[in-house]
């Protein structure tokens, strides 16, 4: 153990990491999501791909933790059971493309994902349909696959719930507690996968007090009367990630 944190503590790009741990902490504080789409294109230039999702996946087990208790209070049950029974079913597949990716490639993924929810949601593009039991298992299907595939679960659930006719307080409940139960999700696939490696645990470790630092001051500065400020300042932080991470790849 003393190994791997003198290991982890001298990695080259340890403040970045930190960094990007604690902004991707401060806006899942205030809006409910963001982690994966603010720390993965900065993450993925300091370290291996697979490691940066499994450094995400402890650290934001921890950060969000004492905001799981009132979102399950205050979401649609139902609703986070039939997305997460997708994203259970869909998982394993997301997971195998993931494994089987080549590094140069996952960046220009994550980036440009990222970059494309970001534009979606700047737009206000929405589904007006009606948003169905079935509609909600797919949409957990296509996060259970883009989250494995990518570690970027949230874009099909917060595109769905554009479209909800639930309160803010609800849309907000869900989407914690479902990218909450995705992190363990990923946590035991990674387990069995055996790919839960001992430096990037360590890692992730280190990045839970910053991001959770990042939460809760997220959450304390969240006020419903402000939401479109937060939601302007989470999309300024996932532009400047996206592009940065875009930026390393392809320079």
């Amino acid at each position: 153990m003393p190994d791997l944190l003198a290991q982890a503590l001298a990695l080259p790009g340890l403040g970045w990491l930190v960094l990007a741990a604690f902004a991707a902490g401060l806006v899942r504080g205030f809006s409910g999501f963001g982690t994966a789409l603010i720390f993965l294109p900065i993450a993925a230039q300091v370290i291996d791909p697979v490691w940066a999702i499994t450094v995400l996946i402890v650290m934001d087990v921890a950060g969000p933790a004492p905001a799981i208790p009132r979102a399950l209070k205050d979401g649609h049950p139902k609703d986070l059971m039939r997305l997460l029974g997708g994203t259970a079913l869909a998982l394993p597949f997301g997971l195998a493309a993931l494994f089987a990716i080549d590094p140069e490639v996952f960046k220009l993924v994550v980036s440009a994902v990222s970059l494309v929810m970001l534009a979606l949601l700047m737009t206000g593009l929405r589904y007006h349909g009606v948003v169905t039991p079935r509609l909600v298992w797919a949409t957990g299907g296509g996060a259970g696959f883009l989250g494995g595939a990518a570690g970027i679960p949230g874009p099909p659930v917060i595109l769905l719930y554009m479209a909800s006719t639930h309160p803010a307080r609800v849309i907000r409940a869900n989407i914690t507690a479902f990218l909450f139960f995705y992190d363990i999700m990923m946590l035991i696939g990674f387990l069995f996968a055996g790919r839960l490696l001992g430096l990037p645990v360590m890692l992730g470790v280190l990045a839970m007090v910053p991001n959770l630092a990042g939460n809760l001051i997220g959450g304390a500065l969240f006020n419903p009367r402000h939401e479109a400020l937060y939601r302007w300042a989470a999309y300024l932080i996932i532009a400047i990630s996206s592009l940065s991470g875009l930026y390393a790849t392809i320079s």
